[in-house]
């Protein structure tokens, strides 16, 4: 296949790809060699990945085609073209989750745990259940009349819900009602308090709707569950914070209006039903999916059996490294001797808490200054940050209040941090603040060392557990100077120049990057050795992508490890004949971004130019964001992340995935070289338990 460097079709579509990597995640749900729990699990990501897809990126086409923009992406499709596509995706990947769980029920049969329908209830279980339903149930659901007098109610967003026709007999009349399941409700039914027989409580409800509604006659019912746009406009020209908090709150209330985006029916509902509540909900018809089978699959983890632990992954406890034991836990004696690399989840995420702590309660800590994108309720790394601010030390907080589906939280672990004490800075109105930089200040002696920390992921030590990331900590001096400038950019708009170790967006990250493409293909034509080695979740950017072209077409072999959404097509001869991509996609998500580049010699070598980032390479972490990017410099940390990390990812056979010049995805299956790249990290990292 020839395809020219100015073609459209040299491009994947983003939403596309991303389709195509939630389709990798449901595979995992079907591959017999995860414990069955975890199948399960990988199914509900399925489902709520796919409910976020639309909640963002499909809101988001319907409002740019409703506003009339007739956009055109990159690969030359129309923004109807693009929702077309979508929905047809989107419907092959709903059948296929309807297929996966029906076999999965199944399997859960085999190990003695049956879902079962309202009708497979033996008669002592429908006497039980009536009793269940009458007192845990029945108290907690609210029907709701429709008609002149009372409105269709607001149902909230990702809720699932009941509809009825009902005829009243005394008023001579038709009826709609609606029954909104609480979110917070448990999901499935233990029958007669034993984990063998499991009814979802919306058959429950259906079941007795008679003893709900004892005035009506049921003409019919159904389930709905709806997913609405919960994108956030913020106005850009706010300056004051008690203007932005307020801005921010209002357009959390109106997420909860959102236009409904998607609604999901059971397949053998009755059109009547159908056609009341997407009158009411305002849904178009290509906004409507029928499944034949259970709504809501996000919630199918909750399903559970007994001996849990022998059909869930083998558990671990992640390593502390070496020099943190040497020094007893001492962090900072630990860095100071050292730099240090912590690789989540097979390393703890412990010695950066740890961190946090100490600089908490030390004395000669004098400041403290860190970013906060996500992080867990009650985290840990909060009240560390509130308890030194209350001790009286200089702590700087940089909060990002648009992380999307966490603003609510991070505006109240704001407020909490202000009322300790500690300087809360919402950076830029147009940027989101997206670098993980943690930097301390600490009088040793007679003079002042500062210790920092660099992440690929979140402050957030739940999903350090899950997530593959890095954490490099450094008493570098000259790092901590350039980190100081960084923090100066984000909190008092200093413009951060004459940078060596870093590179940061959004001013400099994307230039930086295409200069050390560009020595890549000098060197390719000086007949040096080139390559570059990559690792990102996402690959979107069309820029960039044409000069990963251009390297491709100079000769510069490049080899690509991207999780999720890639817009470059490898392996078209005269285009990216030397470029490989694979996705791996398994027990962890592989979170951690990293770029090596040869620098004249073949990789690995002491001589790379070894980066680790917070920015995937799109348009928005390029433009409209915060990012960093740092050189690592220290030659351990270097030949680890070279010969130990990139080097397993290249190199794994049984969670990779590799993509073709078609945009298509295919499983490697090597049987006679078999890798596996989370139990090779996990041998090496894991303790004892």
């Amino acid at each position: 296949m020839q395809i020219d460097i100015n073609s459209p079709h040299r491009l994947i579509n983003r939403e596309l790809s991303w389709l195509e990597f939630n389709c990798r995640v449901l595979e995992e749900a079907s591959n017999k060699n995860n414990p069955l729990l975890e199948r399960l699990k990988f199914l509900s990501i399925s489902d709520r990945n796919l409910d976020e897809f639309y909640m963002v990126r499909v809101a988001g086409l319907k409002r740019k085609q409703a506003a009339d923009i007739g956009l055109v992406s990159k690969e030359g499709l129309s923004l109807k073209e693009q929702l077309e596509s979508i929905y047809k995706k989107s419907k092959e990947i709903f059948k296929d989750q309807s297929k996966c769980f029906n076999a999965l029920c199944e399997e859960l049969k085999k190990h003695g745990v049956e879902l079962i329908r309202s009708v497979d209830l033996r008669k002592k279980e429908l006497e039980w259940l009536e009793d269940y339903f009458l007192k845990k149930i029945f108290p907690a659901i609210t029907p709701l009349a429709i008609d002149p007098v009372h409105p269709f109610p607001v149902i909230p967003n990702d809720a699932l819900s009941i509809v009825l026709k009902l005829f009243d007999v005394k008023q001579d009349r038709f009826q709609w009602s609606i029954i909104p399941i609480p979110q917070n409700m448990q999901r499935f039914i233990k029958i007669c308090g034993e984990n063998k027989r499991l009814l979802a409580t919306e058959d429950a409800i259906r079941l007795f709707l008679r003893k709900v509604m004892p005035n009506f006659n049921i003409i019919s019912s159904g389930y709905i569950h709806l997913i609405r746009d919960s994108e956030m406009e913020i106005d850009d020209d706010l300056e004051d914070v008690e203007e932005l908090l307020e801005s921010f709150k209002s357009a959390l209330n109106k997420r909860k209006h959102g236009s409904v985006i998607r609604l999901m029916v059971n397949k053998d509902i009755d059109p009547d039903l159908i056609e009341f509540a997407t009158n009411e909900l305002h849904v178009e018809p290509d906004a409507i999916f029928e499944v034949d089978g259970i709504l809501n699959l996000s919630d199918i983890d909750k399903i559970s059996v007994a001996n849990k632990s022998r059909y869930k992954f083998l558990p671990f406890n992640p390593a502390i490294p070496e020099p943190i034991k040497e020094f007893s836990g001492d962090m900072f004696a630990a860095i100071r001797h050292r730099d240090i690399l912590l690789h989540h989840p097979y390393d703890s995420f412990d010695p950066v808490i740890n961190l946090l702590k100490q600089a908490a309660d030390d004395p000669n800590v004098i400041s403290i200054k860190q970013t906060l994108y996500r992080t867990s309720e009650d985290s840990p790394i909060v009240q560390a940050l509130a308890h030194a601010a209350e001790a009286g030390k200089s702590v700087t907080v940089v909060v990002e209040l648009k992380a999307r589906f966490d603003e609510e939280k991070n505006i109240k672990l704001a407020e909490f941090l202000e009322n300790a004490g500690a300087q809360v800075v919402f950076g830029f109105m147009k940027y989101k603040t997206h670098a993980k930089l943690l930097l301390i200040s600490r009088q040793e002696e007679n003079e002042i060392i500062n210790y920092l920390h660099c992440g690929t992921g979140n402050y957030h030590p739940i999903t350090a557990k899950i997530y593959t990331d890095l954490s490099y900590c450094s008493s570098n001096q000259d790092l901590a100077l350039e980190a100081t400038k960084v923090f100066n950019f984000v909190t008092g708009y200093v413009q951060a120049d004459n940078l060596k170790s870093f590179a940061i967006a959004p001013n400099y990250l994307q230039k930086e990057l295409f200069s050390l493409i560009d020595n890549e293909i000098r060197n390719a034509k000086a007949g040096k050795a080139a390559g570059i080695w990559l690792k990102l979740n996402s690959l979107v950017d069309s820029n960039i992508i044409d000069k990963l072209y251009e390297a491709s077409c100079a000769g510069v072999k490049i080899d690509m490890v991207i999780r999720g959404i890639c817009c470059l097509k490898p392996g078209i001869d005269g285009l990216s004949e030397n470029i490989t991509v694979r996705s791996i996609v398994g027990r962890f998500l592989e979170h951690s971004r990293i770029v090596c580049f040869a620098n004249g010699k073949e990789l690995p070598s002491k001589d790379a130019k070894v980066y680790i980032s917070s920015a995937d390479w799109m348009p928005r972490s390029f433009h409209r964001r915060v990012e960093a990017m740092l050189l690592v410099d220290d030659a351990e940390t270097r030949r680890r992340i070279l010969e130990e990390i990139m080097h397993f990812n290249l190199n794994d056979t049984e969670q990779s995935w590799i993509l073709d010049s078609d945009a298509k995805y295919t499983r490697m299956n090597d049987s006679k070289n078999k890798f596996n790249i989370h139990k090779e990290f996990l041998k090496i990292a894991k303790e004892p338990i």
